[in-house]
Order: C-alpha cells, then structure tokens, then sequence
C-alpha cells in the first residue's frame, strides 16, 4: 500500500475509488466497507484507497475530550493494508480542514488526490456543513466530479460494530468481546522499563511495559490472560494494570505481564500485548502470602483460557 501524505498533491494516475474515515482499529465493520471499495475498484478499472487523518478530529475540535486510540498511525496504516488497499492517503487535521464545508472537501479529494468514487459508510457523515441526508452528498459529488456510492452495512454477527463501541469495551475490561468486535486482539506495545522488583520474590517475575502511546486506551484495572510478543518470539502470560495495591504502591498506574516459561533480562525490549481475556479485578489481599495464591489461581485460568485460543475452533474470532 503507497501512502500520500498532506503535502503529495500529483492526483494518482488512473483514479482512485475511496472511502473516508479515521479506521481506527479496523474492524470488522471496516472490513465490510473495504471490501466495497476494492470491489468497486475492480470492477471499474481503478485503484482502491482510503482517506484518513493523522490525528483524530475530534483533538481537534474537542480537545478536552482527551480521546484515546485503538491504534497508532503506523499500526492503522499496517492493517489497512494488510487488506490489499492501494493506496492510503494520509491527510493532517487541522482548523483549516475542518473549516471546509463536503462539497470543497470533495473538491480537493478529486482534483489533488484523483478521487473518482467515494463509498460512504451507512452512518458516516462529512464536512462542517454535514448534512443528514445522503442525496445531498450524491449531489456535491457531482459538482465535485465525485460519484458518491452508499457503502454495505456491517450485518454480522457481532453488529453493530464502531470505534467508539469497541473502546467502551475495552473501557469496561471486556476485550474479549472487543476482540469479536475487531477480529482480532486488543494490542498494546511499549518496551519492558524497569518496575518494583517485587513479583521474582514470589515466583512471579514480571516485565514492567511503559513507553506506550500517550493516546493509547488502557484497558480496565485488572489481571487479563495476554499473548506476548517479545524479541521476536510470542509466549502465553498474564498483565496486572493498575496500582498493586496489595504491595503498598498506589501513586502512579502500572502494567505488569508475567510471561510463562520465560526468564531474561528483557529491559530495554520492545514488547507487545494482545488482550485475551480479562481474569479479575484488582483488589487490595490481607497479605503477600494470599497475594501469591491468588497469582496462581489466575497463572492457571489464563494458561486454560489462553492454550484455549491458541487451539483452534476455540475461543479465535468468529468471524
């Protein structure tokens, strides 16, 4: 997939068939709109593409709102196009863009980038004159010289799917239920910083991730069963965010992994991971000793659930 930047401006040769949106975790609603897109492309002779936006709108216009992202960039612009996307065209949101009424976006979406056919999304409106009604869309479109195309819904199983759906899950703990909702695990990645110390005193010697995106959606304080990805290998594990409050330490937030069968001097790594299942609450025990109990019980449910997803026709995706 090429990538356009806001600067680019030679429209792309043979023109291109779009569908607008921020895209952020590529769901599976998403899916069913990209696949449009490339049909449409086909069938016309023309490239498949998405327009998107480096920062989402709404930091932009409701800066207080402090959204947080299922995705960086990167990790959004790696997954559009592992759908086989031709092109993304990548566009900063500024003051100025959100100033420009759908028609003159359509506009500049034709003559700078070669948009021929834009697919829009059954709910999705654009523009700061965004108007309910989709024949008036159909209509900028043609002073444009822009046909607008109404998109397939999302039918599937686990409709309706959105964004902001998938973060109030996640929000709330269950990712796994996000999951569903994407088609794949929720994701994190930082690298491995140094931490307490506590948990090789107990048996449960745990990589201290930070480093992550200061836009990026923590999930709910809890214990989750979790897939690890680190130095270039994937091991089962289990991640405690929150403030250990058994361990007396409460000021500042923590996300701790054990990972199962491993042991190393990671610190320093990159490391990612993806959310399976949430295993519990965080909750302030009597003493260590219960502490390290209740760390077995939860070592031993995430190995279930977790050797249950890595088996197939299990707990994977049901698309």
């Amino acid at each position: 997939m090429q990538v356009i930047e806001s600067c680019d401006s030679t429209p792309v040769q043979g023109g291109l068939v779009a569908a607008i949106g921020m895209f952020d975790g590529v769901h599976l609603g998403h899916l069913t709109l990209l696949d449009a897109v490339k049909r449409e492309a086909q069938q016309r002779s023309l490239h498949s593409a998405v327009v998107t936006f480096r920062q989402h709108p709404r930091t932009i216009l409701h800066p207080d709102d402090n959204i947080k992202m299922l995705m960086t960039v990167q990790a959004r612009l790696d997954a559009l196009s592992s759908q086989d996307i031709d092109y993304a065209v990548l566009l900063d949101f500024t003051t100025g863009l959100s100033a420009l009424g759908a028609l003159d976006f359509m506009r500049l979406l034709h003559d700078r980038y070669g948009v021929r056919v834009l697919l829009m999304g059954y709910n999705h409106r654009f523009g700061h004159d965004r108007s309910s009604s989709f024949a008036q869309y159909v209509q900028w479109g043609v002073e444009a010289g822009i046909e607008v195309i109404k998109a397939p819904e999302y039918l599937g199983r686990y409709a309706p799917v959105s964004s902001s759906i998938i973060r109030n899950l996640i929000t709330a703990g269950k990712v796994d239920d996000a999951m569903r909702c994407m088609g794949r695990p929720y994701t994190l990645a930082g690298h491995v910083v140094h931490g307490f110390r506590n948990g090789r005193g107990m048996g449960f010697p745990t990589a201290n991730v930070g480093q992550i995106a200061p836009d990026a959606l923590i999930p709910h304080n809890g214990a989750y069963a979790v897939m690890v990805t680190l130095q270039g290998k994937q091991w089962q594990g289990m991640v405690n965010v929150g403030y250990r409050p058994t361990l007396g330490e409460s000021d500042r937030l923590s996300i701790e992994v054990n990972i199962f069968d491993f042991d190393g001097d990671v610190y320093g790594e990159p490391i990612t991971l993806e959310f399976i299942q949430f295993l519990r609450l965080e909750f302030k025990m009597v003493s260590v000793d219960e502490l390290r109990h209740q760390l077995e019980l939860d070592r031993d449910k995430a190995r279930a659930i977790l050797t249950a997803y890595t088996t197939p026709n299990t707990l994977t995706p049901n698309l």
